[in-house]
């Protein structure tokens, strides 16, 4: 069956979706011998020969799924020029190349969910499926009832106002404040510049969860592999359950079919994209 060439790339462990047209793109892709410049263009597994530069893909890798409980003063990165610890360290007994799923700045801590499967992990960080993700913080002073409030309705970052958040009391340590924060977006940092502009700095902070998945008693530089009932409560929360239902149960429609018999011309049809 055929399939567009950079999902394959993604299923192959090669990169995400994003990356792998970006590597099509820039002309590091080739099938049968022939440079493939379209991210969307079709091949077929098995009988199509795949090399990403000039070296050949020849298996899908499994699918791998783990959660990592990332320590604070760790990189999530794979390699840090300046030397500091990565969280490629922490999975490296892991045979295969592992995607971060919502990246934890270096002085962060808590659940990191990592996979070999490139469409997983980009689906799982898109803005569309507004996936929560619920952090324990610790913040400076105690934050009053308008704080708390501009927390939760929205602040402007990046003159961009954030989305709702849930935001709770959970407790205090001498001055300082401990709030669970519950936010649908991925900004940079975002978070610990929310805490700030209210006027109360994030003194630490902990991801204790994902979606469905939650940190539990994970240790600090420990990881563990995914139940399938807890990637599939992750399928659940990106439509792929409900969309593979769709496909198998739905049948195109007459207008449909007329269509595609005749699609609209694209500007892109003229430069190949």
């Amino acid at each position: 069956m055929a399939e567009r060439l950079h999902v394959i790339l993604a299923r192959a462990g090669v990169a995400s979706r994003r990356e792998a047209e970006r590597l099509i793109r820039d002309g590091r892709v080739m099938v049968n011998g022939e440079v493939i410049l379209r991210p969307g263009a079709q091949v077929v597994w098995g009988q199509d020969a795949i090399h990403v530069d000039n070296r050949p893909i020849r298996k899908l890798e499994p699918k791998v799924v783990i959660m990592l409980n990332k320590p604070k003063r760790v990189v999530t990165t794979c390699h840090d020029p300046a030397g500091r610890p990565t969280i490629s360290e922490l999975v490296r007994e892991v045979k295969a190349r592992l995607f971060y799923v919502g990246r934890l700045d270096y002085h962060s801590e808590g659940l990191l969910i990592m996979t070999n499967d490139g469409d997983l992990a980009q689906r799982l960080q898109h803005p569309r499926y507004g996936i929560p993700k619920t952090y324990l913080t610790k913040v400076k002073g105690t934050p009053g009832t308008r704080a708390l409030e501009r927390l939760r309705s929205g602040i402007m970052l990046d003159r961009r106002r954030t989305a709702p958040a849930r935001v709770e009391k959970t407790g205090t340590t001498g001055a300082n404040t401990w709030l669970e924060i519950t936010i649908k977006e991925g900004r940079n940092r975002q978070v610990r510049r929310m805490c700030e502009a209210v006027g109360h700095p994030a003194l630490k902070l902990k991801r204790i969860q994902y979606g469905p998945i939650r940190l539990g008693n994970l240790k600090p530089g420990s990881y563990r592999h995914l139940t399938p009932g807890e990637i599939e409560s992750l399928q659940k929360c990106i439509g792929e359950e409900a969309l593979s239902k769709s496909k198998k149960s739905s049948a195109p429609s007459k207008s449909r079919l007329k269509a595609a018999k005749n699609p609209p011309k694209s500007p892109f049809d003229k430069v190949g994209l």
